[in-house]
């Protein structure tokens, strides 16, 4: 399995974004939660996540995240709404869509 996932972090405040790549999304997303990796989404509480996006391939996923990172704060929270527009927590769908 060559496939990658893109997927964004937030505050409980929704105030900071951030951006990350994957290739097991259910398990990062639980690392992040649990607080287990130590660095930005830890310092900063960013334990919510409000949105994801599928690659085929992980180069692919890694491509799309070097573009999300340069973005500015304003995108990256249209981007999110267009999929999530009450910025809700989609841990649930994520680990219920793993079973």
């Amino acid at each position: 399995m060559n496939s990658g996932f893109v997927y964004i972090m937030t505050n409980p405040s929704r105030t900071l974004f951030y951006v990350g790549v994957t290739n097991n999304l259910l398990r990062r997303v639980f690392e992040h939660k649990s607080r287990i990796v130590e660095g930005f989404t830890d310092k900063y509480n960013c334990v919510i996540v409000v949105y994801y996006e599928y690659h085929e391939t992980i180069k692919e996923a890694i491509r799309r995240e070097k573009q999300l990172k340069s973005w500015k704060k304003e995108w990256k929270l249209r981007l999110i709404k267009k999929m999530n527009p009450e910025l809700r927590d989609l841990w649930e769908e994520i680990y219920s869509g793993s079973r």
